[in-house]
Protein backbone atom coordinates (compact mmCIF):
# COMPACT_ATOMS: atom_id res chain seq x y z
CA UNK A 1 0.00 0.00 0.00
CA UNK A 2 1.50 3.54 -0.61
CA UNK A 3 2.29 5.15 2.22
CA UNK A 4 -0.95 7.49 4.43
CA UNK A 5 -2.94 9.65 2.62
CA UNK A 6 -1.53 9.00 -1.23
CA UNK A 7 -3.41 9.71 -3.67
CA UNK A 8 -3.19 8.04 -7.39
CA UNK A 9 -4.46 10.00 -10.32
CA UNK A 10 -5.57 7.92 -13.06
CA UNK A 11 -3.84 9.97 -16.12
CA UNK A 12 -6.26 9.12 -18.94
CA UNK A 13 -9.88 8.33 -20.25
CA UNK A 14 -11.32 6.21 -22.71
CA UNK A 15 -11.56 9.36 -25.34
CA UNK A 16 -8.08 11.05 -24.29
CA UNK A 17 -6.76 13.11 -26.89
CA UNK A 18 -4.76 11.16 -29.80
CA UNK A 19 -2.08 12.36 -32.22
CA UNK A 20 0.96 11.76 -29.64
CA UNK A 21 0.40 14.16 -27.00
CA UNK A 22 -0.07 12.94 -23.93
CA UNK A 23 3.18 12.04 -22.63
CA UNK A 24 4.96 15.74 -23.41
CA UNK A 25 1.41 16.92 -21.04
CA UNK A 26 2.21 14.95 -18.69
CA UNK A 27 5.77 15.74 -18.64
CA UNK A 28 5.01 19.20 -18.56
CA UNK A 29 1.85 19.06 -15.76
CA UNK A 30 4.68 16.82 -12.82
CA UNK A 31 5.50 19.68 -11.03
CA UNK A 32 1.74 21.14 -10.55
CA UNK A 33 0.53 17.41 -10.06
CA UNK A 34 3.00 17.02 -7.36
CA UNK A 35 2.09 20.40 -6.00
CA UNK A 36 -1.96 19.52 -6.12
CA UNK A 37 -0.92 16.70 -3.82
CA UNK A 38 -1.02 13.72 -5.67
CA UNK A 39 1.12 10.70 -4.98
CA UNK A 40 1.43 8.37 -7.71
CA UNK A 41 0.39 8.21 -11.45
CA UNK A 42 -1.49 5.87 -13.49
CA UNK A 43 -0.13 5.49 -17.13
CA UNK A 44 -2.40 4.21 -20.07
CA UNK A 45 -1.07 1.12 -21.82
CA UNK A 46 2.48 2.34 -23.39
CA UNK A 47 2.96 -0.43 -26.06
CA UNK A 48 2.28 -0.68 -29.62
CA UNK A 49 -1.98 -1.97 -29.92
CA UNK A 50 -3.77 -3.74 -32.92
CA UNK A 51 -4.85 -0.13 -33.87
CA UNK A 52 -1.76 1.87 -33.98
CA UNK A 53 -1.83 5.30 -33.18
CA UNK A 54 -5.40 5.31 -32.47
CA UNK A 55 -4.83 2.49 -30.07
CA UNK A 56 -5.86 2.57 -26.76
CA UNK A 57 -3.66 0.06 -26.03
CA UNK A 58 -6.11 -2.60 -24.47
CA UNK A 59 -5.73 -3.98 -27.66
CA UNK A 60 -2.35 -5.11 -27.44
CA UNK A 61 -0.35 -6.16 -30.61
CA UNK A 62 3.78 -5.63 -29.41
CA UNK A 63 4.58 -5.27 -25.85
CA UNK A 64 8.02 -4.59 -26.71
CA UNK A 65 6.92 -1.77 -29.05
CA UNK A 66 6.49 1.56 -26.51
CA UNK A 67 6.10 3.84 -29.89
CA UNK A 68 9.48 2.89 -31.31
CA UNK A 69 8.58 0.73 -34.56
CA UNK A 70 6.78 1.20 -37.24
CA UNK A 71 4.14 -1.67 -37.08
CA UNK A 72 0.42 -1.11 -37.50
CA UNK A 73 0.76 2.10 -39.86
CA UNK A 74 2.59 4.03 -36.79
CA UNK A 75 5.72 4.50 -34.89
CA UNK A 76 4.14 6.38 -32.06
CA UNK A 77 1.57 4.94 -30.04
CA UNK A 78 -1.58 7.49 -29.24
CA UNK A 79 0.33 8.45 -26.61
CA UNK A 80 3.58 9.27 -28.05
CA UNK A 81 7.24 7.94 -28.95
CA UNK A 82 9.11 5.50 -26.52
CA UNK A 83 11.71 8.44 -26.00
CA UNK A 84 8.42 11.32 -24.81
CA UNK A 85 7.26 7.93 -22.53
CA UNK A 86 10.45 7.70 -20.95
CA UNK A 87 10.71 11.42 -20.32
CA UNK A 88 7.76 11.36 -19.01
CA UNK A 89 8.55 8.81 -16.15
CA UNK A 90 11.76 10.74 -15.74
CA UNK A 91 9.23 14.14 -14.91
CA UNK A 92 7.24 12.31 -12.59
CA UNK A 93 9.89 10.78 -10.74
CA UNK A 94 12.07 14.43 -10.77
CA UNK A 95 8.93 15.17 -8.67
CA UNK A 96 8.83 12.54 -6.12
CA UNK A 97 5.87 10.87 -7.37
CA UNK A 98 4.97 6.96 -8.38
CA UNK A 99 4.79 5.27 -12.01
CA UNK A 100 2.42 2.80 -12.27
CA UNK A 101 1.96 1.28 -15.58
CA UNK A 102 -0.97 -0.39 -17.07
CA UNK A 103 -0.62 -3.64 -18.42
CA UNK A 104 -3.03 -6.05 -20.51
CA UNK A 105 -1.78 -9.73 -20.14
CA UNK A 106 -5.26 -11.66 -21.50
CA UNK A 107 -4.75 -11.33 -24.50
CA UNK A 108 -3.28 -10.09 -28.08
CA UNK A 109 -5.19 -8.70 -31.03
CA UNK A 110 -3.77 -7.89 -35.14
CA UNK A 111 -1.49 -11.01 -35.57
CA UNK A 112 0.85 -10.71 -39.04
CA UNK A 113 -0.54 -14.18 -40.34
CA UNK A 114 -2.90 -16.87 -39.66
CA UNK A 115 -2.54 -20.60 -39.08
CA UNK A 116 -5.02 -23.34 -39.49
CA UNK A 117 -5.70 -25.49 -36.46
CA UNK A 118 -8.61 -27.96 -35.03
CA UNK A 119 -10.78 -26.42 -33.19
CA UNK A 120 -14.05 -26.55 -31.37
CA UNK A 121 -16.88 -24.37 -30.78
CA UNK A 122 -18.39 -22.74 -27.75
CA UNK A 123 -21.11 -20.16 -26.98
CA UNK A 124 -20.14 -17.36 -25.30
CA UNK A 125 -23.21 -17.46 -23.26
CA UNK A 126 -22.13 -20.97 -22.18
CA UNK A 127 -18.60 -21.94 -21.77
CA UNK A 128 -19.39 -25.37 -19.86
CA UNK A 129 -20.23 -27.53 -22.93
CA UNK A 130 -19.33 -27.47 -27.09
CA UNK A 131 -22.02 -26.28 -29.00
CA UNK A 132 -20.59 -27.90 -32.29
CA UNK A 133 -18.10 -30.51 -33.57
CA UNK A 134 -14.36 -29.90 -34.24
CA UNK A 135 -13.51 -28.44 -37.45
CA UNK A 136 -10.60 -27.28 -39.03
CA UNK A 137 -10.43 -23.55 -38.92
CA UNK A 138 -7.97 -20.35 -39.89
CA UNK A 139 -7.20 -18.19 -37.22
CA UNK A 140 -5.26 -15.30 -37.13
CA UNK A 141 -2.73 -16.34 -34.16
CA UNK A 142 0.67 -15.98 -35.58
CA UNK A 143 2.91 -12.72 -34.36
CA UNK A 144 5.94 -11.91 -36.37
CA UNK A 145 6.53 -8.16 -35.34
CA UNK A 146 7.83 -7.66 -38.72
CA UNK A 147 8.47 -3.90 -38.18
CA UNK A 148 10.62 -4.63 -34.63
CA UNK A 149 12.03 -7.86 -35.58
CA UNK A 150 13.77 -9.53 -32.90
CA UNK A 151 15.00 -6.47 -31.27
CA UNK A 152 14.75 -6.54 -27.19
CA UNK A 153 12.87 -10.61 -27.85
CA UNK A 154 12.94 -13.12 -30.29
CA UNK A 155 9.43 -14.71 -29.44
CA UNK A 156 7.02 -15.38 -32.06
CA UNK A 157 3.81 -15.77 -31.12
CA UNK A 158 1.70 -18.86 -32.34
CA UNK A 159 -1.33 -20.31 -32.22
CA UNK A 160 -0.25 -22.88 -29.74
CA UNK A 161 0.29 -20.23 -27.25
CA UNK A 162 -3.12 -19.22 -26.82
CA UNK A 163 -6.12 -21.78 -25.87
CA UNK A 164 -9.28 -20.10 -27.86
CA UNK A 165 -10.13 -17.03 -30.50
CA UNK A 166 -13.35 -15.79 -31.25
CA UNK A 167 -12.88 -15.67 -35.31
CA UNK A 168 -12.40 -18.01 -38.03
CA UNK A 169 -12.68 -17.18 -41.44
CA UNK A 170 -14.47 -19.90 -42.26
CA UNK A 171 -17.42 -18.23 -40.74
CA UNK A 172 -16.91 -14.50 -41.42
CA UNK A 173 -19.98 -13.60 -39.90
CA UNK A 174 -20.66 -15.54 -36.71
CA UNK A 175 -19.75 -13.51 -33.65
CA UNK A 176 -21.54 -15.80 -31.17
CA UNK A 177 -18.93 -18.62 -30.89
CA UNK A 178 -15.52 -19.26 -29.27
CA UNK A 179 -13.10 -21.77 -30.91
CA UNK A 180 -11.11 -23.65 -28.17
CA UNK A 181 -8.14 -24.61 -30.25
CA UNK A 182 -6.55 -27.78 -31.00
CA UNK A 183 -5.59 -29.80 -27.35
CA UNK A 184 -6.58 -26.69 -25.27
CA UNK A 185 -9.11 -25.95 -22.67
CA UNK A 186 -10.48 -22.92 -21.30
CA UNK A 187 -8.17 -21.97 -18.28
CA UNK A 188 -9.14 -22.87 -15.00
CA UNK A 189 -9.29 -20.24 -11.50
CA UNK A 190 -11.13 -17.52 -13.59
CA UNK A 191 -14.54 -16.12 -12.69
CA UNK A 192 -17.30 -18.24 -13.19
CA UNK A 193 -19.58 -16.07 -15.28
CA UNK A 194 -20.86 -17.94 -18.50
CA UNK A 195 -19.43 -21.69 -16.72
CA UNK A 196 -15.87 -19.99 -17.87
CA UNK A 197 -15.03 -16.55 -18.32
CA UNK A 198 -11.30 -17.16 -19.51
CA UNK A 199 -12.24 -15.72 -22.27
CA UNK A 200 -12.38 -12.10 -23.43
CA UNK A 201 -11.14 -11.24 -26.76
CA UNK A 202 -9.13 -11.40 -29.51
CA UNK A 203 -6.42 -14.68 -28.89
CA UNK A 204 -6.97 -15.66 -25.41
CA UNK A 205 -3.28 -16.87 -23.66
CA UNK A 206 -3.18 -19.87 -22.69
CA UNK A 207 -1.55 -19.42 -18.81
CA UNK A 208 -1.06 -22.97 -18.51
CA UNK A 209 1.82 -23.34 -21.04
CA UNK A 210 5.01 -22.82 -19.78
CA UNK A 211 6.15 -20.54 -22.94
CA UNK A 212 3.93 -18.13 -21.82
CA UNK A 213 4.79 -17.49 -18.73
CA UNK A 214 8.21 -17.68 -19.11
CA UNK A 215 7.64 -14.92 -22.31
CA UNK A 216 5.56 -12.50 -19.42
CA UNK A 217 8.18 -12.94 -17.27
CA UNK A 218 11.19 -11.89 -19.77
CA UNK A 219 8.86 -8.83 -20.90
CA UNK A 220 8.20 -8.06 -17.62
CA UNK A 221 11.63 -8.07 -16.28
CA UNK A 222 13.30 -5.90 -19.51
CA UNK A 223 9.61 -3.18 -19.28
CA UNK A 224 11.22 -2.53 -15.45
CA UNK A 225 14.59 -2.44 -16.67
CA UNK A 226 13.47 0.36 -19.53
CA UNK A 227 10.98 2.02 -17.81
CA UNK A 228 11.78 2.56 -14.11
CA UNK A 229 8.09 2.16 -13.43
CA UNK A 230 7.16 1.88 -9.71
CA UNK A 231 4.14 -0.84 -10.01
CA UNK A 232 1.34 -1.87 -12.09
CA UNK A 233 -2.42 -1.84 -13.02
CA UNK A 234 -3.08 -5.05 -14.29
CA UNK A 235 -6.11 -5.03 -16.73
CA UNK A 236 -9.09 -7.94 -16.69
CA UNK A 237 -7.67 -10.59 -13.76
CA UNK A 238 -11.28 -12.11 -14.16
CA UNK A 239 -10.34 -13.23 -17.02
CA UNK A 240 -6.48 -14.80 -15.67
CA UNK A 241 -6.06 -17.72 -13.32
CA UNK A 242 -6.20 -15.84 -10.08
CA UNK A 243 -2.69 -18.49 -9.42
CA UNK A 244 -0.54 -16.42 -12.29
CA UNK A 245 -0.01 -13.16 -11.12
CA UNK A 246 1.19 -14.25 -7.76
CA UNK A 247 4.07 -16.38 -9.26
CA UNK A 248 4.57 -13.15 -11.77
CA UNK A 249 4.82 -10.61 -9.16
CA UNK A 250 7.10 -12.55 -7.18
CA UNK A 251 10.29 -13.46 -10.20
CA UNK A 252 9.49 -9.34 -10.79
CA UNK A 253 10.11 -8.40 -6.88
CA UNK A 254 12.96 -10.32 -6.82
CA UNK A 255 14.57 -8.67 -10.13
CA UNK A 256 13.51 -5.37 -9.36
CA UNK A 257 14.56 -6.04 -5.60
CA UNK A 258 12.39 -2.95 -4.78
CA UNK A 259 9.46 -2.54 -3.52
CA UNK A 260 6.16 -2.80 -6.63
CA UNK A 261 2.47 -2.08 -6.27
CA UNK A 262 -0.12 -3.98 -7.96
CA UNK A 263 -3.69 -3.23 -8.69
CA UNK A 264 -6.01 -5.41 -10.38
CA UNK A 265 -9.02 -4.79 -12.07
CA UNK A 266 -11.57 -7.07 -11.16
CA UNK A 267 -15.10 -5.96 -12.40
CA UNK A 268 -17.54 -7.05 -10.58
CA UNK A 269 -19.63 -5.20 -8.03
CA UNK A 270 -20.45 -8.54 -5.75
CA UNK A 271 -17.90 -8.40 -2.76
CA UNK A 272 -17.71 -12.02 -2.27
CA UNK A 273 -16.20 -12.42 -5.42
CA UNK A 274 -13.64 -10.03 -4.53
CA UNK A 275 -12.52 -11.25 -1.31
CA UNK A 276 -11.91 -14.66 -2.92
CA UNK A 277 -10.04 -13.58 -5.88
CA UNK A 278 -7.50 -11.71 -3.32
CA UNK A 279 -7.65 -15.24 -1.01
CA UNK A 280 -6.76 -17.30 -4.28
CA UNK A 281 -4.07 -14.30 -4.89
CA UNK A 282 -2.38 -14.87 -1.78
CA UNK A 283 -3.28 -10.95 -1.12
CA UNK A 284 -0.14 -10.09 -4.07
CA UNK A 285 -2.45 -7.44 -5.49
CA UNK A 286 -4.88 -4.72 -4.66
CA UNK A 287 -8.02 -4.72 -6.15
CA UNK A 288 -10.14 -1.58 -7.29
CA UNK A 289 -13.34 -1.14 -5.36
CA UNK A 290 -16.04 -2.00 -7.53
CA UNK A 291 -18.74 -2.72 -4.76
CA UNK A 292 -18.56 0.97 -3.89
CA UNK A 293 -18.38 2.61 -7.23
CA UNK A 294 -21.69 0.78 -8.06
CA UNK A 295 -22.98 2.31 -4.63
CA UNK A 296 -22.43 5.86 -6.09
CA UNK A 297 -23.55 4.37 -9.31
CA UNK A 298 -26.55 3.96 -7.18
CA UNK A 299 -26.77 6.85 -5.12
CA UNK A 300 -26.70 8.85 -7.89
CA UNK A 301 -29.72 8.13 -9.81
CA UNK A 302 -31.71 7.18 -7.07
CA UNK A 303 -31.20 10.53 -4.96
CA UNK A 304 -32.80 11.00 -1.30
CA UNK A 305 -34.42 7.65 -1.53
CA UNK A 306 -30.60 5.72 -1.47
CA UNK A 307 -29.53 5.32 2.30
CA UNK A 308 -26.54 7.39 2.61
CA UNK A 309 -25.42 5.69 6.02
CA UNK A 310 -25.23 2.29 4.26
CA UNK A 311 -22.73 3.78 1.59
CA UNK A 312 -19.96 1.50 2.50
CA UNK A 313 -21.93 -1.36 3.59
CA UNK A 314 -20.77 -4.71 1.24
CA UNK A 315 -18.00 -2.63 -0.13
CA UNK A 316 -14.18 -3.58 -0.45
CA UNK A 317 -12.56 -0.66 1.81
CA UNK A 318 -15.17 -1.69 4.49
CA UNK A 319 -14.38 -5.22 5.04
CA UNK A 320 -10.64 -5.07 3.92
CA UNK A 321 -9.11 -1.69 3.55
CA UNK A 322 -5.61 -2.61 3.04
CA UNK A 323 -6.56 -4.04 0.10
CA UNK A 324 -8.64 -1.21 -1.25
CA UNK A 325 -8.55 0.92 -3.98
CA UNK A 326 -11.39 3.49 -3.88
CA UNK A 327 -12.74 5.08 -7.00
CA UNK A 328 -15.66 7.02 -8.43
CA UNK A 329 -15.02 6.68 -12.03
CA UNK A 330 -12.72 5.38 -14.50
CA UNK A 331 -12.08 4.90 -18.04
CA UNK A 332 -14.88 1.77 -18.54
CA UNK A 333 -17.54 2.99 -16.66
CA UNK A 334 -17.38 6.69 -18.18
CA UNK A 335 -20.59 7.22 -21.05
CA UNK A 336 -20.76 5.50 -24.52
CA UNK A 337 -18.44 2.55 -22.69
CA UNK A 338 -18.65 -0.92 -22.40
CA UNK A 339 -19.47 -1.33 -18.79
CA UNK A 340 -20.99 2.33 -18.83
CA UNK A 341 -22.43 3.25 -14.81
CA UNK A 342 -21.60 7.07 -15.18
CA UNK A 343 -21.68 8.41 -11.55
CA UNK A 344 -24.02 11.41 -11.85
CA UNK A 345 -22.32 14.54 -11.55
CA UNK A 346 -24.15 15.86 -8.85
CA UNK A 347 -23.35 13.55 -6.38
CA UNK A 348 -19.49 13.14 -7.49
CA UNK A 349 -18.33 15.78 -5.10
CA UNK A 350 -20.11 13.59 -2.18
CA UNK A 351 -18.31 10.76 -3.54
CA UNK A 352 -15.10 12.00 -3.61
CA UNK A 353 -15.76 13.47 0.16
CA UNK A 354 -15.87 9.76 0.77
CA UNK A 355 -12.85 8.11 -0.50
CA UNK A 356 -10.21 11.31 -0.24
CA UNK A 357 -11.62 12.77 3.59
CA UNK A 358 -11.41 9.47 5.03
CA UNK A 359 -8.54 7.34 6.48
CA UNK A 360 -9.48 4.05 4.96
CA UNK A 361 -8.56 2.86 1.20
CA UNK A 362 -6.14 4.18 -1.30
CA UNK A 363 -8.36 6.86 -3.13
CA UNK A 364 -7.72 7.36 -7.10
CA UNK A 365 -9.08 9.87 -8.76
CA UNK A 366 -10.01 9.74 -12.43
CA UNK A 367 -8.26 12.96 -14.99
CA UNK A 368 -12.09 13.47 -16.77
CA UNK A 369 -13.19 14.24 -13.50
CA UNK A 370 -10.36 16.72 -12.37
CA UNK A 371 -10.07 18.38 -15.72
CA UNK A 372 -13.31 17.48 -17.30
CA UNK A 373 -13.90 16.42 -20.63
CA UNK A 374 -15.26 16.29 -23.86
CA UNK A 375 -16.02 13.68 -26.60
CA UNK A 376 -17.90 12.23 -28.89
CA UNK A 377 -18.33 7.99 -29.42
CA UNK A 378 -21.05 5.99 -30.93
CA UNK A 379 -23.79 4.26 -28.06
CA UNK A 380 -25.16 0.89 -28.65
CA UNK A 381 -28.23 2.95 -30.40
CA UNK A 382 -25.68 3.55 -33.58
CA UNK A 383 -25.88 7.24 -32.71
CA UNK A 384 -23.03 9.74 -32.23
CA UNK A 385 -23.25 11.34 -29.36
CA UNK A 386 -21.29 14.44 -27.61
CA UNK A 387 -20.15 13.81 -23.85
CA UNK A 388 -19.68 16.27 -21.43
CA UNK A 389 -17.82 15.35 -18.26
CA UNK A 390 -17.54 18.80 -15.66
CA UNK A 391 -14.27 19.71 -14.28
CA UNK A 392 -14.20 19.26 -10.19
CA UNK A 393 -10.96 20.50 -10.37
CA UNK A 394 -11.32 23.22 -7.47
CA UNK A 395 -13.21 21.22 -5.35
CA UNK A 396 -10.28 18.27 -5.94
CA UNK A 397 -7.46 20.58 -5.26
CA UNK A 398 -9.54 21.50 -1.81
CA UNK A 399 -9.87 17.86 -0.89
CA UNK A 400 -6.69 16.98 -1.58
CA UNK A 401 -5.06 19.97 0.99
CA UNK A 402 -7.27 19.05 3.94
CA UNK A 403 -6.40 15.51 2.78
CA UNK A 404 -2.89 16.33 3.53
CA UNK A 405 -3.21 18.72 6.52
CA UNK A 406 -6.37 17.82 7.75
CA UNK A 407 -7.08 14.08 8.54
CA UNK A 408 -5.20 14.19 12.52
CA UNK A 409 -6.26 12.99 15.39
CA UNK A 410 -9.28 10.82 17.02
CA UNK A 411 -11.47 10.06 13.37
CA UNK A 412 -15.63 10.04 14.42
CA UNK A 413 -18.30 8.58 12.52
CA UNK A 414 -21.47 9.84 12.55
CA UNK A 415 -23.83 7.61 9.83
CA UNK A 416 -26.75 7.20 11.71
CA UNK A 417 -29.11 9.07 9.68
CA UNK A 418 -30.23 8.13 5.66
CA UNK A 419 -30.01 11.33 4.10
CA UNK A 420 -27.93 12.85 6.39
CA UNK A 421 -24.15 11.71 6.94
CA UNK A 422 -20.86 13.19 8.82
CA UNK A 423 -17.34 12.37 10.23
CA UNK A 424 -15.25 14.67 11.74
CA UNK A 425 -11.23 14.61 12.91
CA UNK A 426 -10.87 16.33 16.22
CA UNK A 427 -7.46 17.95 17.26
CA UNK A 428 -5.67 21.17 15.93
CA UNK A 429 -6.56 20.60 12.54
CA UNK A 430 -10.05 19.45 13.12
CA UNK A 431 -11.98 19.03 10.42
CA UNK A 432 -16.13 17.87 9.88
CA UNK A 433 -17.36 16.33 7.03
CA UNK A 434 -20.98 16.42 6.24
CA UNK A 435 -22.83 15.23 3.29
CA UNK A 436 -26.91 15.43 2.43
CA UNK A 437 -28.75 13.17 -0.43
CA UNK A 438 -32.22 14.83 0.65
CA UNK A 439 -32.69 18.19 1.73
CA UNK A 440 -30.82 20.47 4.09
CA UNK A 441 -29.18 18.91 7.24
CA UNK A 442 -26.69 19.26 10.05
CA UNK A 443 -24.81 16.62 12.32
CA UNK A 444 -23.78 17.36 16.11
CA UNK A 445 -19.83 16.05 15.65
CA UNK A 446 -17.13 16.13 18.33
CA UNK A 447 -14.34 18.74 17.42
CA UNK A 448 -11.89 18.45 20.23
CA UNK A 449 -11.72 22.24 20.35
CA UNK A 450 -13.80 23.83 22.49
CA UNK A 451 -15.60 27.51 21.58
CA UNK A 452 -13.97 27.78 18.55
CA UNK A 453 -15.07 29.06 14.92
CA UNK A 454 -15.77 27.09 12.12
CA UNK A 455 -16.23 28.15 8.57
CA UNK A 456 -17.66 25.87 5.59
CA UNK A 457 -14.15 25.84 3.49
CA UNK A 458 -16.42 24.80 0.13
CA UNK A 459 -18.51 28.12 0.13
CA UNK A 460 -21.44 26.33 0.06
CA UNK A 461 -22.31 27.93 3.56
CA UNK A 462 -21.62 31.26 4.50
CA UNK A 463 -22.58 31.65 7.99
CA UNK A 464 -20.10 30.26 10.52
CA UNK A 465 -20.71 27.97 13.48
CA UNK A 466 -18.95 27.93 17.27
CA UNK A 467 -18.58 24.70 19.25
CA UNK A 468 -19.58 24.51 22.83
CA UNK A 469 -17.85 24.02 26.00
CA UNK A 470 -17.18 20.52 24.97
CA UNK A 471 -15.86 20.98 21.46
CA UNK A 472 -19.01 19.89 19.99
CA UNK A 473 -20.66 21.75 17.03
CA UNK A 474 -23.81 21.56 15.28
CA UNK A 475 -22.65 21.21 11.70
CA UNK A 476 -25.07 22.11 9.03
CA UNK A 477 -25.18 21.09 4.63
CA UNK A 478 -27.24 22.45 2.18
CA UNK A 479 -29.24 19.74 -0.01
CA UNK A 480 -28.25 17.55 -2.10
CA UNK A 481 -24.70 19.11 -1.29
CA UNK A 482 -21.26 18.57 0.96
CA UNK A 483 -19.95 20.84 3.54
CA UNK A 484 -16.18 20.78 4.94
CA UNK A 485 -15.91 22.68 7.96
CA UNK A 486 -12.21 23.74 9.58
CA UNK A 487 -10.99 26.26 12.02
CA UNK A 488 -12.30 29.76 10.48
CA UNK A 489 -8.78 32.13 9.63
CA UNK A 490 -9.90 34.58 12.34
CA UNK A 491 -10.23 31.37 15.46
CA UNK A 492 -6.83 30.48 13.43
CA UNK A 493 -4.93 33.73 14.17
CA UNK A 494 -6.41 33.94 17.90
CA UNK A 495 -5.04 31.19 18.90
Amino acid sequence: MQKRRGVLLQYFHWCSEGGGVLWNKLAKQAESLKKAGFTAIWLPPAYKGAGGGYDTGYGVYDLYDLGEFDQKGSTATKYGTKTEYLKAIDAIHSQGLAVYADIVFNHRMGADEKEQVLAIPYSRDNRSEPNGSKEQVTVYTRFTFPGRGSTYSDFQWMWHHFDAVDHAEEHPEDNQRIYVLEGKQFDDYVSAEFGNYDYLMGCDLDFGAEEVREELTRWGKWYLDTTGVDGFRIDAVKHIPSWFFPEWLASIHSHANRDLFAVAEFWDPDIEQLKSYIEQSKGALSLFDVPLHFKFYQAGIERREFPLDSIFSGTLVEQDPAHAITFVANHDSQALQALESVVEPWFKPLAYALILLRREGYPCVFIADYEGATYEDYGLDGEKHVIEMPSFKHLLDLMLRLRSEHLEGEQHDYFDHPNTIGWSYSGEKALAVVLCNGEEGSKSMETGLPDTEFEDCTGNIREHIKTDAEGFGIFPCGGESLSLWVRSRASVSNA
